[in-house]
C-alpha cells in the first residue's frame, strides 16, 4: 500500500477536497477505519442532499424578498437629497451711523420687535429739532395767511361798496353841475337884457337930458342902472364858467369813482390770490410735517430691531463701526416655520403632484415625520444656477436632472428643525 492510501478521510469533508491519487483509489484500499464509521456509503454521497435543498430554499427566500421589496416600494419615491429649508431674515440698519451698542450675542433666541443693535443718534436728533423748527416756522406763515384772508376778503366787500357809493355821489354831482350851468346860462341872458334896457334907458335920457327936459339926476340914475346891469352880466358869466369847471371837475370825479369801482371790483380775484397763498401755505405746512416725521423715522431706526422671531446667527456687527443699510449686521432665523425641499430625479415625478402625502426622515434625530407635497418647482435646479448649463455648447452629455419638491410637514413641537438639516423623503405616488 502507498504512502497516500494511509491518508484518512475526515467526517464531513468531501471526497473533492482529497489529493486525485486519494480520490482515484479504490475503495477496498481505502482504510478500514473509515469503512466502519460511514458503513458500505461513501461520506460525499451522505451530503450531497442537503446542499441540494438548502440551494432552493436560499433562492426562494431571496426571491420572496425581492419580490416583498418590490411590492412595498411599488407607488413610492424616495430620495437621500433633501434638507431643511427655513426664511432667513437679514437684518440691517436702515440709516447709515456708528455702531453703539450691540445688545445679542450668536444664537440668542429674539422676539419680534426686541432691540439688536443701537446706533450713535445725535446727528438724526439735530436733524429733527430743524425739521420742527421748519414745521413752527411754515405753521406761523400759514396763520398769517389765514388772517391775510380774512382782511382781503372783508376788504374787497367793504371797497366795492364804497366804490359804488361813489359813483353815485359823483353823478349826482354831475347832474346838480349841469344845472347850475344851465341856470348861469339864463342868468347871463337876463343880465344882457336888462344891461341893454339900462343902455336903451341911459341913452334916451341922454337925449332928454340934452335937451333940457330932464335933470342931471336922472341921467346919473340912468348910467348907474348901466353900470349895475353890466357888473350883474359879470356876475353871470363868472357863474357860467364856475358852473361849467365844476362839470369838468365832476366828470373827473366820475372817472376817479368809475376806477375805483373797477379796481373794487377786482376784490374776489385778491381774494382769490389770497386763498391761493393760504393753500401754499398749509401746502408748506404739510411738507414740513413729513420732513418732520421722515427725521423721527430715521431717528427711530437708530435702533435695529428684530422683524421676526427666531435665533441670531451670523452676526457681524461690532461696537464702533459703521453701519449702513447696504451691510447686513446679523441674520435670525425663525424655527417655527420651516419645510423640506427634496430633490427627486426627473424620472420620479411624473406621478407627483401636490398634495400626496409622504414621510421625511431627520437625520439629526433618526425620527420619521409625516407631511405632504406642497409644490413642485417650476424647472430643474441646474437651470436656476449661477451658471446654467448650455447643451448647444461642446460636447453633449446626458446627465439626469433633478427638480425641487417642497413638502410640507405635519406640526411637530417635540422636534426643533434647523434649515439646512440633511433628510431623506418619501412620497407617496399611488
Amino acid at each position: 500500500m502507498s504512502a497516500m492510501s494511509n491518508v484518512s478521510v475526515l467526517p464531513g469533508l468531501p471526497s473533492s477536497r482529497l489529493s486525485p491519487s486519494a480520490a482515484a483509489a479504490p475503495a477496498a484500499e481505502r482504510s478500514p477505519e473509515i469503512e466502519g464509521v460511514s458503513g458500505s456509503t461513501p461520506v460525499a454521497a451522505k451530503r450531497t442532499p442537503r446542499a441540494l435543498i438548502a440551494l432552493p430554499v436560499l433562492a426562494a427566500v431571496g426571491i420572496g424578498i425581492g419580490a416583498s421589496a418590490y411590492w412595498l416600494g411599488r407607488g413610492q419615491e424616495t430620495t437621500n437629497d433633501a434638507q431643511i429649508e427655513g426664511h432667513v431674515a437679514s437684518v440691517a440698519a436702515r440709516v447709515s451711523g456708528q455702531v453703539e451698542q450691540v445688545l445679542v450675542s450668536d444664537n440668542q433666541a429674539v422676539q419680534a420687535g426686541d432691540v439688536l443693535v443701537v446706533l450713535d443718534d445725535r446727528d438724526l436728533a439735530a436733524k429733527v429739532a430743524a425739521a420742527r423748527a421748519d414745521l413752527e416756522a411754515t405753521q406761523a406763515q400759514a396763520r398769517a395767511a389765514e388772517t391775510e384772508l380774512a382782511v382781503t376778503e372783508k376788504s374787497a366787500d367793504s371797497n366795492l361798496v364804497i366804490a359804488r357809493g361813489g359813483l353815485a355821489q359823483a353823478a349826482a354831482v354831475k347832474g346838480t353841475t349841469q344845472a347850475s350851468i344851465e341856470r348861469a346860462r339864463a342868468d347871463i341872458h337876463a343880465a344882457e337884457s336888462r344891461r341893454r334896457l339900462a343902455q336903451i334907458e341911459l341913452t334916451r335920457t341922454q337925449q332928454l337930458a340934452e335937451s333940457g327936459a330932464l335933470a342931471q339926476s336922472e341921467l346919473d340914475t340912468k348910467r348907474s342902472a348901466l353900470e349895475q346891469a353890466d357888473a350883474a352880466l359879470g356876475q353871470a358869466r363868472a357863474l357860467y364858467q364856475s358852473a361849467q369847471a365844476n362839470t369838468e371837475n365832476s366828470s373827473g370825479t366820475i372817472a376817479s369813482a368809475r376806477g375805483r369801482l373797477i379796481a373794487a371790483e377786482a376784490g374776489p380775484a385778491q381774494v382769490e390770490a389770497a386763498r391761493a397763498q393760504l393753500e401754499l401755505s398749509r401746502a408748506r405746512v404739510a411738507q414740513a410735517r413729513a420732513a418732520l416725521d421722515q427725521a423721527e423715522l430715521n431717528l427711530s431706526h437708530t435702533r435695529v430691531r428684530a422683524g421676526v422671531s427666531g435665533v441670531v446667527a451670523r452676526r457681524s456687527v461690532e461696537v464702533g463701526q459703521m453701519a449702513s443699510p447696504e451691510r447686513p449686521l446679523m441674520a435670525v432665523v425663525p424655527l417655527d416655520d420651516t419645510w423640506v425641499v427634496a430633490n427627486f430625479k426627473e424620472d420620479q415625478i411624473a406621478h407627483m403632484h401636490a398634495g400626496q402625502s409622504a414621510r421625511v426622515h431627520i437625520d439629526s434625530y433618526g425620527s420619521e415625520l409625516s407631511g405632504h407635497v406642497d409644490s413642485l418647482a417650476g424647472g430643474t435646479g441646474s437651470r436656476f444656477s449661477l451658471l446654467p448649463p448650455d447643451n448647444a455648447s461642446g460636447n453633449f452629455t446626458k446627465v439626469v436632472q433633478r427638480v425641487p419638491v417642497l413638502i410640507r410637514l405635519d406640526p411637530h413641537p417635540e422636534l426643533t428643525l434647523r434649515p439646512g438639516m440633511s433628510a431623506t423623503a418619501r412620497v407617496e405616488t399611488r
